[in-house]
């Protein structure tokens, strides 16, 4: 005959800090201020280095790397974009500056200064390219289903 035990915990009660919630809504803000400034920074610095490599030749011909480069740089930056503030429009913080640039360096300066010439074949698919680039990830964030809120 075996006798009733009674029950028992395994596990020892644990005296400790209560487990991390989220993060305070004003750090939280901060955070995401933070995020979109590093956002537009690297549109403008991705858009003067795309604007500088237009030009490159290799041979005596144009190469269009600017091209690539605006491609890789506009949805590295469109994705980092929404991760950083976590809003949808986030696209457009790295993509307004980035247009200004564009239509700032088309502009023939008082002294006769042009950034982007219309026969630079690398220069117009740069623009193209970027502000497609731009346009479909705008786009697929609009169609993306909206997440799951925690808690809910």
């Amino acid at each position: 005959m075996t006798v009733p035990a009674a029950p028992m915990t395994v596990v020892e009660d644990q005296e400790g800090p209560p487990p991390a919630g989220p993060p305070p809504r004003l750090l939280d803000l901060g955070v995401r201020l933070v995020g979109a400034i590093v956002v537009v920074l690297a549109g403008v610095l991705t858009g003067v280095l795309e604007l500088l490599l237009a030009t490159v030749r290799v041979g005596g011909q144009l190469v269009g790397v600017s091209v690539l480069l605006a491609i890789g740089a506009n949805i590295v930056l469109s994705w980092f974009a929404y991760e950083a503030v976590g809003r949808r429009w986030a696209v457009a913080l790295p993509a307004v500056p980035w247009f200004a640039l564009m239509a700032v360096a088309a502009i023939r300066t008082n002294e006769g200064d042009l950034l982007l010439a219309g026969d630079n074949w690398v220069g117009l698919a740069m623009i193209v390219a970027g502000a497609m680039t731009f346009a479909v990830m705008g786009f697929r964030q609009i169609l993306a289903p909206q997440p799951p809120l925690l808690g809910g």
